[in-house]
């Protein structure tokens, strides 16, 4: 399936086609960091659950500070990871789709080098450029 999928995929001018091997080296990886991601984000979940089970009695204003700031700082970590698995997910499924590649704006390529240097790229650089500036 990724062979055939690596021989339709688009590439910009002048960069060589996806092989089969590219591809499927890429698939996994974000199939890696899935996992870790998943992994992460479930010890987060259990290490802000025990956090929550703390009554917080006899603290001080700077002792309840502190918690809360760490508190947020454990969810937005988390809120980040859980944004990065479905990046790589959505990734694999375009692979799987055979969309991988495409700009998701101007339906142009992405640009080989691009999705190798970061596999979750779901824009050309001239339209994350342009998102960018806004």
């Amino acid at each position: 399936m990724v062979a055939d999928t690596a021989a339709v995929l688009p590439v910009r001018e002048g960069e060589d086609r996806w092989t089969a091997r590219e591809l499927a080296e890429v698939r996994a990886t974000l199939i890696e960091e899935s996992a870790a991601l998943e992994a992460e984000i479930a010890a987060a979940a259990s290490q802000i659950a025990e956090g929550d089970g703390a009554d917080g009695a006899g603290d001080d204003q700077a002792d309840t500070g502190a918690k809360t700031y760490e508190r947020e700082h454990e969810l937005a970590l988390t809120y980040n990871a859980r944004d990065l698995l479905n990046q790589a997910e959505r990734a694999v499924q375009r692979i799987d789709a055979g969309t991988y590649g495409i700009c998701e704006s101007c339906a142009k390529p992405v640009g080989k080098a691009r999705l190798q240097a970061f596999p979750r790229a779901t824009l050309c650089v001239s339209c994350k450029q342009r998102e960018e500036r806004r």
